[in-house]
């Protein structure tokens, strides 16, 4: 086996983002986060102080997002949002692309919203994955919004929110993945169903799944201690 469950957590952003979560099913989720050691925890924003509070002194990162689900708020209020984030300890947020204008082609107005938002939150000292709900898009879009992404420094090209008709598929990811410069790294949300494809997508350089369980990693345990030796 050439993983440990070790390594595994560090690709996962475990998401508590379903509306219906109440407040002991939160606590709940970041517990679980902690005990796995995760990459980070994406939370709905009005529970992201309590859950930065919850992370200090680990190695989990406090996360959130911003224009979520559907991109479609104005730069103003997404601005807004990830100063609010940042201010709440946010580390690292997952900015919804405004889909529309992407499928308008106005490329002025998505490259003039996206840098707003990535220097706001680089001078904070915080990172920022920008998702392109790839469901709605052709590979042109997405191609461009890979260059926008190199152009621009964002920190990863994420696939989709995970509430789109449709989710991340492998096409998806070896596009991203060729289309991004070295320096931008590519997240999955979706279409990473279990341990096998987790170790491929692996392998071909993605380094971050958005997962709402941590079975994959219990999957992973098991694997390892049935191993023979």
């Amino acid at each position: 086996m050439d993983y440990t469950v070790d390594e595994l957590a560090k690709l996962i952003d475990y998401s508590l983002l379903s509306p219906n979560l109440t407040d002991a099913e939160l606590e709940s989720g970041i517990q679980t986060a902690l005990d796995y050691d995760v990459a980070s925890i994406c939370i709905m924003p009005y529970y992201l102080r309590r859950c930065a509070a919850a992370v200090t002194g680990t190695e989990v990162k406090a996360s959130t997002t911003i224009g979520f689900p559907h991109g479609a708020h104005t730069k103003a209020i997404k601005v807004a949002e990830a100063q609010q984030a940042l201010e709440d300890g946010g580390e690292e947020l997952d900015l919804v692309v405004n889909i529309g204008k992407v499928l308008s082609h106005d490329w002025n107005y998505v490259r003039d919203e996206v840098k707003d938002i990535v220097d706001l939150t680089h001078q904070a000292g915080g990172k920022l994955k920008l998702i392109f709900e790839n469901f709605y898009l052709n590979d042109d879009q997405k191609i461009r919004l890979c260059e926008m992404c190199g152009e621009l420094n964002v920190d990863w090209a994420k696939t989709s929110t995970g509430y789109a008709e449709g989710m991340g598929t492998m096409d998806d990811f070896a596009l991203m993945i060729k289309h991004c410069p070295s320096h931008v790294q590519v997240k999955a949300a979706g279409g990473v169903p279990d341990l096998d494809t987790l170790l491929t997508i692996r392998e071909m350089g993605l380094t971050r799944v958005g997962k709402r369980s941590v079975g994959i990693l219990d999957e992973a345990q098991a694997r390892l201690a049935a191993a023979p030796g």
